[in-house]
């Protein structure tokens, strides 16, 4: 369908784009007011930095900045290890601010939210701004946090919105004066257009989203894949996106990693943080009823090298058992090396329902079955008295060493956003 069929077909509607203003570090000031305007940055548990608040980043701090080197040239900025259990409730708090006035809310990421408002100034009695404004005012005076907050027509123009002003911004943009913004847009900010494609576009002369919206739909098909053509309609205020308020329960893949301090080569503790990943990555594979096709360890060192080993599995099961096994060889021969590793971590691949047991003929198809009651049995147990109650002997070590901060695999909280 063309851009005019599509316009006729569809009505007006305003959607509302939310953006916390350097959460982390937001939530790290929330708690504790005393670092409001000094340089804050997130990420010891790491070893780099993860988040930053706008006073570091203002003395050139950037993300990824090794922590060593942070403590060398920036002495005086507060080093804090991440506490993600924390960040998760203020994510949920501050969506639910936002569904006191919307009732189609999409939690994009662990900072960020869509809503549409469409037909909520009658209800509410309220023009959009006022309602943006309310919205605005409620996360700042309840949680203490600051939120960037776009309103327009489509999504990616809300998103834009959101950008524009930052932090603490409110901007509004219509159909009408959008060009005036895209005409300061580069096409690289744009959301959904990775650097692949933004450089591709520069190449053909586009450098802003303005550039972009005035080539021809006919253009668009010729040199960019279907998902393009959606961004440009957005961006010349067309709907096509709509806002998705489920919450994602199918996982194409499930990833467990943890980094600690100090770094170590001791093979069993190595073991033992990949047995509790594995152990953790099962139960929430069960908890979804799902089994991987495919299983992959990793080992990051100190100078952020991956070490890596894939395999892919004949028969799926969501039961720890085997795969701690595959870890523990993998691991007997690795080659010893005065190697420091700072991390660890383990993805299930190629996830499918777990619908059945596929047979074999050395009664793997039995074992698995048995595995799967006792698993049952020990879920239940959890839910009741508390995560890794019940854990085996393999994980223990791992579970007994005291960690700086809290990642994110250990939040039981969907946050695919991280």
């Amino acid at each position: 369908m063309n851009e005019e069929g599509i316009e006729k077909k569809q009505k007006e509607r305003i959607f509302f784009h939310m953006d916390g203003d350097a959460f982390f570090v937001g939530v790290e000031i929330a708690k504790n007011p005393k670092l409001k305007g000094l340089p804050v940055v997130t990420g010891e548990e790491r070893g780099i930095v993860s988040a930053l608040s706008y006073e570091a980043k203002a003395l050139g701090i950037t993300r990824g900045m090794p922590v060593f080197r942070l403590k060398k040239e920036f002495p005086n900025v507060i080093i804090l290890a991440g506490d993600y259990k924390s960040y998760a409730e203020y994510s949920s708090r501050m969506f639910e601010i936002v569904r006191r006035y919307a009732d189609d809310v999409e939690e994009y990421s662990i900072d960020e939210c869509f809503a549409d408002l469409t037909g909520l100034d009658s209800t509410l009695y309220m023009s959009y701004l006022q309602i943006a404004q309310r919205i605005k005012k409620e996360v700042n005076s309840e949680l203490g946090l600051s939120v960037s907050v776009g309103l327009a027509p489509t999504k990616v123009l809300a998103k834009v919105a959101s950008k524009w002003v930052k932090p603490d911004g409110l901007t509004e943009i219509r159909k009408e004066n959008a060009p005036n913004f895209l005409s300061k847009t580069p096409i690289e900010k744009i959301w959904g257009l990775g650097l692949q494609t933004s450089t591709f576009l520069k190449i053909k002369k586009v450098f802003t989203a303005l550039d972009f919206i005035n080539k021809d739909l006919s253009w668009v098909k010729r040199n960019l894949s279907a998902p393009y053509e959606t961004i440009w309609y957005e961006l010349r205020g067309i709907r096509i996106m709509s806002i998705n308020p489920e919450l994602k329960i199918i996982y194409s893949s499930i990833q467990k990693t943890r980094s600690f301090h100090p770094s170590t080569n001791e093979k069993n503790f190595l073991f033992s943080e990949l047995s509790k990943h594995i152990e953790d990555a099962c139960r929430k594979a069960r908890h979804y009823h799902l089994v991987p096709k495919k299983i992959s360890f990793f080992l990051k060192t100190t100078n952020f090298k991956f070490i890596t080993f894939s395999q892919k599995i004949l028969i799926p099961a969501n039961s720890p058992e085997d795969y701690i096994s595959l870890a523990y060889v993998w691991l007997k021969n690795l080659e010893k090396t005065k190697t420091l590793y700072r991390t660890t971590g383990v993805t299930l691949h190629d996830l499918a329902y777990d619908t059945f047991t596929q047979a074999d003929l050395f009664g793997h198809g039995e074992k698995i079955d048995k595995l799967k009651i006792i698993h049952k049995q020990i879920d239940k147990l959890e839910n009741k008295l508390g995560k890794r109650f019940v854990h085996l002997g393999s994980s223990h070590k791992s579970l007994s060493r005291e960690m700086l901060g809290t990642e994110p695999d250990e939040i039981d909280r969907n946050l695919l956003f991280l």
